[in-house]
């Protein structure tokens, strides 16, 4: 193998890590797949923790309990997951659950991530009032998915979603 050859061989390579899931042939496509996919992973991973762990806590004190998630609504634990008749019925609710939380992950990062480029390209600067703009929209869709969205939900996950997102944008150039 020749230099140029090799030199080939290691861009390829760094590329991939840049842009390793897919390419959809148009940077938003790719952009929003990628943020989807990465923070669907991380929500699953979440979900399955919190759940196992609150599990384990009511194994120890045979106390059922609850957890909110980030959609502010209650969530049922799982306590005969590890055994009796409704073994398959509790494992199943998990599953639904876990895969709800990811989704919401997803759409939330995918859906930021997809607003803020296209802001960007529009109006030709990256600045906090993109992020403030995709922090709502995300933080309303995000609100939209729970059981229950209500009015005044929907409007506070959209100024809060606005806040983070302003403030984040904010700080990553102050720091």
């Amino acid at each position: 193998m020749n230099t140029s050859e090799t030199r080939k061989f290691v861009d390829e390579v760094r590329g991939l890590e840049k842009n390793w899931m897919l390419d959809l042939g148009h940077p938003l496509l790719n952009r929003v797949a990628d943020s989807f996919v990465k923070a669907a992973g991380i929500g699953a991973i979440q979900a399955v923790t919190r759940d196992s762990y609150f599990m384990a806590i009511e194994g120890e004190s045979g106390v059922t309990g609850s957890v909110s998630d980030a959609t502010g609504t209650r969530k049922r634990t799982f306590p005969d997951l590890k055994g009796g008749s409704n073994n398959s019925k509790s494992a199943e609710a998990m599953v639904k659950g876990v895969s709800k939380e990811s989704f919401q992950w997803g759409l939330a990062a995918g859906m930021h991530s997809g607003l803020t480029y296209g802001l960007t390209e529009v109006r030709g600067t990256h600045d906090w009032k993109n992020s403030a703009v995709a922090g709502a929209v995300t933080g309303a869709a995000l609100a939209l998915t729970s059981d229950n969205a209500s009015h005044e939900q929907v409007v506070q996950c959209a100024i809060t979603g606005a806040a983070l997102s302003a403030a984040a944008n904010v700080l990553s150039d102050v720091l």
